[in-house]
Protein backbone atom coordinates (compact mmCIF):
# COMPACT_ATOMS: atom_id res chain seq x y z
CA UNK A 1 0.00 0.00 0.00
CA UNK A 2 2.42 2.74 -1.50
CA UNK A 3 -0.26 5.73 -3.32
CA UNK A 4 -2.25 7.15 -1.01
CA UNK A 5 -4.75 9.99 -0.96
CA UNK A 6 -5.06 12.96 1.22
CA UNK A 7 -8.22 14.95 1.73
CA UNK A 8 -8.22 18.19 3.38
CA UNK A 9 -4.05 17.06 3.42
CA UNK A 10 -3.28 20.94 3.27
CA UNK A 11 -4.52 21.71 7.16
CA UNK A 12 -2.72 21.42 10.47
CA UNK A 13 -2.66 17.73 10.71
CA UNK A 14 -3.18 17.02 6.74
CA UNK A 15 0.24 18.91 6.31
CA UNK A 16 2.20 17.47 9.01
CA UNK A 17 0.99 13.49 7.82
CA UNK A 18 1.54 14.78 4.57
CA UNK A 19 5.40 15.03 5.46
CA UNK A 20 5.55 11.78 7.22
CA UNK A 21 3.84 10.14 4.45
CA UNK A 22 6.39 11.03 2.11
CA UNK A 23 9.16 10.38 4.95
CA UNK A 24 8.03 6.89 4.61
CA UNK A 25 8.36 7.13 0.97
CA UNK A 26 4.99 7.14 0.34
CA UNK A 27 3.47 8.34 -2.72
CA UNK A 28 0.79 11.23 -1.93
CA UNK A 29 -1.77 13.06 -3.75
CA UNK A 30 -3.11 16.03 -2.06
CA UNK A 31 -6.66 16.82 -2.31
CA UNK A 32 -8.10 19.73 -0.70
CA UNK A 33 -10.62 22.93 -1.03
CA UNK A 34 -8.45 25.53 0.70
CA UNK A 35 -11.62 26.72 2.83
CA UNK A 36 -9.52 27.00 6.30
CA UNK A 37 -6.06 26.21 5.03
CA UNK A 38 -3.91 27.53 2.38
CA UNK A 39 -1.71 26.03 -0.47
CA UNK A 40 1.57 27.54 1.28
CA UNK A 41 2.05 24.70 3.94
CA UNK A 42 1.84 22.35 0.94
CA UNK A 43 4.58 24.43 -0.55
CA UNK A 44 6.35 24.17 2.76
CA UNK A 45 5.90 19.95 2.92
CA UNK A 46 7.73 19.92 -0.14
CA UNK A 47 10.20 22.41 0.50
CA UNK A 48 11.10 20.19 4.03
CA UNK A 49 11.03 16.74 2.26
CA UNK A 50 12.60 17.85 -1.27
CA UNK A 51 9.84 16.15 -3.26
CA UNK A 52 7.06 17.37 -4.94
CA UNK A 53 3.14 16.62 -3.91
CA UNK A 54 0.42 16.45 -6.82
CA UNK A 55 -2.59 18.80 -5.59
CA UNK A 56 -5.99 19.29 -6.64
CA UNK A 57 -7.97 21.83 -4.87
CA UNK A 58 -11.40 19.69 -5.51
CA UNK A 59 -14.11 19.69 -2.38
CA UNK A 60 -15.75 16.50 -1.33
CA UNK A 61 -19.24 17.76 -2.51
CA UNK A 62 -18.40 18.02 -6.14
CA UNK A 63 -18.81 14.29 -6.81
CA UNK A 64 -17.78 14.46 -10.49
CA UNK A 65 -14.19 16.02 -9.86
CA UNK A 66 -13.71 13.25 -6.75
CA UNK A 67 -14.36 11.10 -9.30
CA UNK A 68 -12.42 12.18 -11.87
CA UNK A 69 -9.29 12.26 -9.22
CA UNK A 70 -9.91 8.56 -8.86
CA UNK A 71 -9.83 7.78 -12.52
CA UNK A 72 -6.42 9.80 -12.45
CA UNK A 73 -4.67 7.85 -9.88
CA UNK A 74 -4.75 4.38 -9.03
CA UNK A 75 -4.87 4.74 -5.23
CA UNK A 76 -4.03 2.15 -2.63
CA UNK A 77 -6.08 3.80 0.12
CA UNK A 78 -7.11 7.19 1.69
CA UNK A 79 -6.33 9.25 4.73
CA UNK A 80 -10.05 11.35 5.23
CA UNK A 81 -9.07 14.58 7.12
CA UNK A 82 -11.05 17.33 5.29
CA UNK A 83 -14.48 18.65 6.63
CA UNK A 84 -15.40 21.68 9.08
CA UNK A 85 -13.64 21.25 12.77
CA UNK A 86 -15.21 24.75 14.48
CA UNK A 87 -16.89 23.79 17.52
CA UNK A 88 -18.86 27.08 18.08
CA UNK A 89 -19.71 27.79 14.48
CA UNK A 90 -21.21 24.30 13.68
CA UNK A 91 -23.46 25.52 16.93
CA UNK A 92 -24.32 28.21 14.67
CA UNK A 93 -24.82 26.90 11.42
CA UNK A 94 -25.54 22.91 11.97
CA UNK A 95 -26.99 22.40 8.30
CA UNK A 96 -23.73 23.35 6.83
CA UNK A 97 -21.36 20.95 9.02
CA UNK A 98 -24.09 18.10 8.56
CA UNK A 99 -23.82 18.61 5.23
CA UNK A 100 -20.40 19.47 4.59
CA UNK A 101 -18.84 16.65 6.75
CA UNK A 102 -21.14 14.00 6.25
CA UNK A 103 -22.29 14.21 2.85
CA UNK A 104 -18.62 14.62 1.69
CA UNK A 105 -17.84 11.63 3.40
CA UNK A 106 -20.38 9.69 1.86
CA UNK A 107 -19.28 10.88 -1.46
CA UNK A 108 -15.45 9.95 -1.17
CA UNK A 109 -17.40 6.38 0.21
CA UNK A 110 -18.94 5.80 -2.88
CA UNK A 111 -16.11 6.69 -5.02
CA UNK A 112 -13.73 4.59 -2.79
CA UNK A 113 -16.03 1.73 -3.36
CA UNK A 114 -17.05 2.36 -7.49
CA UNK A 115 -12.97 1.78 -8.04
CA UNK A 116 -12.25 -0.85 -4.99
CA UNK A 117 -10.25 1.13 -3.13
CA UNK A 118 -11.26 -0.25 0.73
CA UNK A 119 -8.52 1.32 2.98
CA UNK A 120 -9.37 4.48 4.67
CA UNK A 121 -8.17 6.11 7.86
CA UNK A 122 -10.76 7.97 9.51
CA UNK A 123 -9.90 11.72 10.69
CA UNK A 124 -12.16 11.63 14.23
CA UNK A 125 -12.19 13.12 17.26
CA UNK A 126 -12.41 12.49 21.16
CA UNK A 127 -15.24 14.81 20.96
CA UNK A 128 -17.41 11.26 20.35
CA UNK A 129 -17.29 11.00 23.72
CA UNK A 130 -19.54 13.32 24.74
CA UNK A 131 -18.94 14.84 28.18
CA UNK A 132 -17.80 11.89 30.23
CA UNK A 133 -18.18 11.25 33.49
CA UNK A 134 -14.47 9.54 33.92
CA UNK A 135 -11.02 9.57 32.72
CA UNK A 136 -9.15 7.71 31.20
CA UNK A 137 -11.21 6.82 27.96
CA UNK A 138 -10.93 3.93 26.69
CA UNK A 139 -12.23 3.03 23.05
CA UNK A 140 -15.14 0.83 24.32
CA UNK A 141 -16.95 4.09 26.47
CA UNK A 142 -19.85 4.77 25.74
CA UNK A 143 -20.20 7.40 22.70
CA UNK A 144 -22.70 10.92 22.47
CA UNK A 145 -21.88 14.41 21.25
CA UNK A 146 -22.72 17.61 23.18
CA UNK A 147 -22.27 19.65 19.53
CA UNK A 148 -22.88 19.38 16.09
CA UNK A 149 -19.27 19.27 14.94
CA UNK A 150 -19.04 15.93 17.54
CA UNK A 151 -22.53 14.63 16.13
CA UNK A 152 -20.78 14.83 12.63
CA UNK A 153 -17.84 12.56 13.38
CA UNK A 154 -19.59 10.30 15.87
CA UNK A 155 -22.42 9.97 12.68
CA UNK A 156 -19.86 9.25 10.26
CA UNK A 157 -18.22 6.71 12.60
CA UNK A 158 -21.35 4.68 12.83
CA UNK A 159 -21.37 4.76 8.67
CA UNK A 160 -18.49 3.84 8.36
CA UNK A 161 -18.80 0.69 10.71
CA UNK A 162 -22.30 0.05 8.91
CA UNK A 163 -20.28 0.03 5.40
CA UNK A 164 -17.60 -2.24 6.69
CA UNK A 165 -20.12 -4.75 8.07
CA UNK A 166 -21.82 -4.56 4.64
CA UNK A 167 -18.39 -5.51 2.92
CA UNK A 168 -15.93 -7.28 4.57
CA UNK A 169 -13.57 -5.94 1.99
CA UNK A 170 -13.27 -2.58 3.82
CA UNK A 171 -10.09 -2.00 6.60
CA UNK A 172 -10.76 0.95 7.96
CA UNK A 173 -9.28 2.54 11.14
CA UNK A 174 -11.07 5.09 13.51
CA UNK A 175 -7.96 7.49 15.32
CA UNK A 176 -10.01 9.64 17.63
CA UNK A 177 -7.67 12.18 18.54
CA UNK A 178 -7.23 14.15 21.57
CA UNK A 179 -6.02 17.42 21.33
CA UNK A 180 -3.25 18.13 18.88
CA UNK A 181 -0.54 21.17 19.74
CA UNK A 182 2.47 22.25 18.21
CA UNK A 183 3.87 22.44 15.02
CA UNK A 184 7.10 20.70 13.22
CA UNK A 185 10.28 21.42 14.80
CA UNK A 186 11.51 23.25 11.91
CA UNK A 187 8.54 26.38 12.32
CA UNK A 188 8.10 25.94 8.53
CA UNK A 189 4.58 24.35 8.97
CA UNK A 190 2.01 24.93 12.05
CA UNK A 191 -1.51 25.81 13.24
CA UNK A 192 -3.31 28.66 11.14
CA UNK A 193 -6.07 29.14 12.18
CA UNK A 194 -8.93 31.56 10.69
CA UNK A 195 -10.20 34.80 13.32
CA UNK A 196 -9.64 34.31 17.38
CA UNK A 197 -8.78 30.34 18.22
CA UNK A 198 -11.09 28.06 19.00
CA UNK A 199 -8.20 25.75 20.79
CA UNK A 200 -6.19 26.48 23.40
CA UNK A 201 -2.71 26.43 22.36
CA UNK A 202 -3.37 28.91 18.81
CA UNK A 203 -4.82 31.21 21.52
CA UNK A 204 -1.35 30.86 23.58
CA UNK A 205 0.77 31.74 20.89
CA UNK A 206 -1.11 34.50 19.53
CA UNK A 207 -1.04 36.00 23.27
CA UNK A 208 2.76 35.63 23.46
CA UNK A 209 3.24 37.19 20.26
CA UNK A 210 1.15 40.04 20.78
CA UNK A 211 -1.78 39.20 18.18
CA UNK A 212 -4.26 39.03 21.10
CA UNK A 213 -4.68 40.88 24.21
CA UNK A 214 -4.62 38.16 27.02
CA UNK A 215 -6.08 34.45 26.97
CA UNK A 216 -9.53 33.55 28.20
CA UNK A 217 -9.69 30.85 30.62
CA UNK A 218 -13.20 29.30 30.51
CA UNK A 219 -14.09 27.85 33.86
CA UNK A 220 -11.66 28.39 37.28
CA UNK A 221 -14.25 25.89 39.51
CA UNK A 222 -14.02 22.62 37.79
CA UNK A 223 -13.66 19.91 40.41
CA UNK A 224 -9.83 19.48 39.55
CA UNK A 225 -6.88 20.13 41.30
CA UNK A 226 -6.23 24.41 40.07
CA UNK A 227 -10.25 24.72 39.30
CA UNK A 228 -9.48 24.56 35.25
CA UNK A 229 -10.34 22.14 33.07
CA UNK A 230 -7.93 19.08 32.02
CA UNK A 231 -6.82 17.82 28.79
CA UNK A 232 -5.06 15.68 26.85
CA UNK A 233 -2.80 17.14 24.99
CA UNK A 234 -0.17 15.35 21.92
CA UNK A 235 1.91 17.00 19.87
CA UNK A 236 0.77 17.15 16.12
CA UNK A 237 3.75 15.04 14.85
CA UNK A 238 3.29 12.00 16.94
CA UNK A 239 -0.34 12.08 15.67
CA UNK A 240 0.49 12.06 12.06
CA UNK A 241 3.11 9.34 12.85
CA UNK A 242 0.26 7.79 14.43
CA UNK A 243 -1.65 7.86 10.64
CA UNK A 244 1.75 5.65 9.15
CA UNK A 245 0.94 3.23 11.72
CA UNK A 246 -2.44 3.38 11.16
CA UNK A 247 -1.90 2.90 7.57
CA UNK A 248 0.49 0.02 8.39
CA UNK A 249 -2.30 -1.65 10.27
CA UNK A 250 -4.61 -1.54 7.54
CA UNK A 251 -2.24 -4.35 5.76
CA UNK A 252 -3.37 -7.16 7.50
CA UNK A 253 -6.90 -6.59 7.00
CA UNK A 254 -8.49 -5.91 10.41
CA UNK A 255 -11.98 -5.11 9.32
CA UNK A 256 -12.34 -2.05 11.48
CA UNK A 257 -10.35 -1.07 14.16
CA UNK A 258 -10.51 2.31 16.95
CA UNK A 259 -8.00 4.04 18.41
CA UNK A 260 -7.18 6.97 20.90
CA UNK A 261 -4.20 9.21 19.78
CA UNK A 262 -3.36 10.98 22.94
CA UNK A 263 -0.59 11.11 25.43
CA UNK A 264 -2.82 9.02 28.24
CA UNK A 265 -1.98 12.03 31.05
CA UNK A 266 -3.77 15.31 31.39
CA UNK A 267 -3.23 18.56 32.15
CA UNK A 268 -5.05 21.72 33.45
CA UNK A 269 -5.37 24.87 31.35
CA UNK A 270 -2.87 26.35 33.63
CA UNK A 271 -0.45 23.36 33.71
CA UNK A 272 -0.47 24.39 29.99
CA UNK A 273 0.16 28.33 30.23
CA UNK A 274 3.23 27.33 32.93
CA UNK A 275 4.66 24.66 30.83
CA UNK A 276 4.33 27.59 27.53
CA UNK A 277 6.25 30.29 30.06
CA UNK A 278 8.71 27.70 31.52
CA UNK A 279 9.90 26.09 27.96
CA UNK A 280 9.86 29.57 26.48
CA UNK A 281 10.59 32.47 28.75
CA UNK A 282 7.58 34.37 27.80
CA UNK A 283 4.40 35.94 30.00
CA UNK A 284 0.91 35.07 29.12
CA UNK A 285 -1.58 37.15 30.86
CA UNK A 286 -4.77 35.89 31.12
CA UNK A 287 -8.05 36.23 32.91
CA UNK A 288 -10.72 33.75 34.22
CA UNK A 289 -14.20 33.63 32.03
CA UNK A 290 -17.23 31.51 32.76
CA UNK A 291 -17.38 28.21 31.49
CA UNK A 292 -18.23 26.89 27.92
CA UNK A 293 -21.72 25.09 27.68
CA UNK A 294 -20.70 21.18 27.20
CA UNK A 295 -16.99 21.75 28.25
CA UNK A 296 -16.24 18.62 30.24
CA UNK A 297 -13.96 19.27 33.70
CA UNK A 298 -11.64 16.25 32.93
CA UNK A 299 -11.05 14.34 29.70
CA UNK A 300 -7.93 12.10 28.78
CA UNK A 301 -6.88 9.37 26.71
CA UNK A 302 -6.64 5.45 27.88
CA UNK A 303 -3.83 4.79 25.06
CA UNK A 304 -2.75 1.20 26.08
CA UNK A 305 -4.29 -0.25 22.23
CA UNK A 306 -2.45 1.76 20.30
CA UNK A 307 0.81 1.16 22.08
CA UNK A 308 -0.27 -3.26 22.25
CA UNK A 309 -2.16 -3.07 18.41
CA UNK A 310 -0.22 -0.21 16.28
CA UNK A 311 3.37 -0.40 18.58
CA UNK A 312 3.01 3.54 18.78
CA UNK A 313 3.08 5.58 21.56
CA UNK A 314 3.56 9.28 21.99
CA UNK A 315 7.18 10.82 22.49
CA UNK A 316 7.27 14.39 22.61
CA UNK A 317 6.72 16.44 26.19
CA UNK A 318 4.39 19.29 27.12
CA UNK A 319 7.62 21.63 26.87
CA UNK A 320 8.27 20.52 23.56
CA UNK A 321 4.73 21.18 22.62
CA UNK A 322 4.82 24.50 23.69
CA UNK A 323 8.51 25.29 22.67
CA UNK A 324 7.57 24.17 19.32
CA UNK A 325 4.12 26.05 19.27
CA UNK A 326 6.61 29.20 19.90
CA UNK A 327 8.83 28.61 16.98
CA UNK A 328 5.97 28.26 14.43
CA UNK A 329 4.52 31.76 15.89
CA UNK A 330 7.72 33.56 16.12
CA UNK A 331 8.65 32.20 13.01
CA UNK A 332 5.49 33.28 11.39
CA UNK A 333 3.57 35.66 13.28
CA UNK A 334 0.75 36.25 10.70
CA UNK A 335 0.58 32.60 9.77
CA UNK A 336 0.63 31.27 6.06
CA UNK A 337 0.01 34.87 4.86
Amino acid sequence: MKSILVTGGTGFIGSHTVLELLANNYQVVVMDNLRNSKIESLKRVEKLSNMHVDFHKIDLLDKPALSGLFNKYKFDGVIHFAGLKAVGESVEKPLLYYTNNITGTLNLCEVMQENQVKNLVFSSSATVYGNPDQSPLTENESLSAVNPYGQTKLTIEFILKDLQHADSDWNISLLRYFNPVGAHKSGDIGEDPHGIPNNLMPFITQVAVGKLKELSVFGNDYPTPDGTGIRDYIHVVDVAIGHIKALEKLREKPGLVTYNLGTGKGSSVLDMIQAFENANSVKIPYKFAPRRPGDAAICYADVSKAERELNWKAKYSLQEMCRDAWNWQTKNPTGFD
